[in-house]
């Protein structure tokens, strides 16, 4: 069911690669931000260990770190982002970084800013280690707050298993009326993106119904506080 999106106070991204905000989450910004709210984007890494040097190539592993940094500025200009903060963690390496370092790291951010909403990914449905990571470490730092006090978890969750151990998603939201915003941040991720923007153009001027839905509709899971695995971990 389609959820309309609320207006918030302040609305804290954390991510820990350049273009993980692109896919799943930036028609929300975007309308976030036409409503004149402060969103706040803590990228954690700049991606340097990504698979991809653009087709054809047009980085190296020396000026990959570069040539993401420079693209994760013009995708968080192209739907409005103001506050960017590149965290300067080491891409690949999350997993290794002691917990209580990368919750201090976001209780610090909710501290400045007391967002009203954080996005990020879902912890155990986020494939990705560095992914998994991120997602550990905002549960952490949002459980160490009294309940009346905690902001809204907005998250994502991609997992194989994720329909059939969360159920579905508590909130759709259509950004189609964002959609030039939301293709524009993933150009702007070129070396990255490169690789399906052709097929996602062409699909969507054919009026695909799969690409469609999978573009112009955004899903969010709320945290389940009362089945927390972190705590656990």
């Amino acid at each position: 069911m389609l959820t309309e999106i609320e207006k918030e106070q302040h609305v804290l991204v954390v991510f820990p690669h350049p273009d993980d905000e692109a896919f799943g989450v930036s028609g929300t910004i975007a309308t976030h931000r036409k409503r004149g709210t402060p969103v706040t984007y803590a990228c954690l890494t700049l991606g340097e260990m990504g698979r991809n040097l653009g087709n054809p190539p047009f980085a190296t592993r020396e000026s990959l770190p570069d040539i993401r940094k420079a693209e994760l500025i013009k995708a968080a200009e192209a739907i409005d982002i103001q506050d960017l903060r590149m965290m300067g963690l080491r891409d690949k390496t999350l997993e290794f970084e002691d917990d209580n370092k990368m919750a201090n790291l976001v209780s610090d951010l909710i501290a400045e800013l007391n967002p009203s909403l954080i996005i990020s990914f879902y912890p155990g449905f986020a494939v990705h280690p560095d992914h998994e990571a991120t997602a550990r470490a905002v549960v952490r730092a949002v459980r160490r707050l009294p309940e009346e006090k905690r902001p809204k978890l907005h998250l994502v969750a991609f997992a194989n298993n994720t329909d059939a151990d969360l159920g579905a998603p508590d909130l759709v939201y259509d950004v189609s009326d964002v959609l030039e915003q939301k293709m524009a941040a993933l150009r702007a991720h070129i070396s990255q993106t490169v690789w399906m923007l052709k097929e996602i153009e062409k699909l969507l001027a054919q009026n695909d119904e799969a690409t469609v839905e999978r573009i112009t509709f955004e899903r969010f899971w709320s945290y389940r506080w009362d089945d927390d695995k972190v705590s656990e971990l």
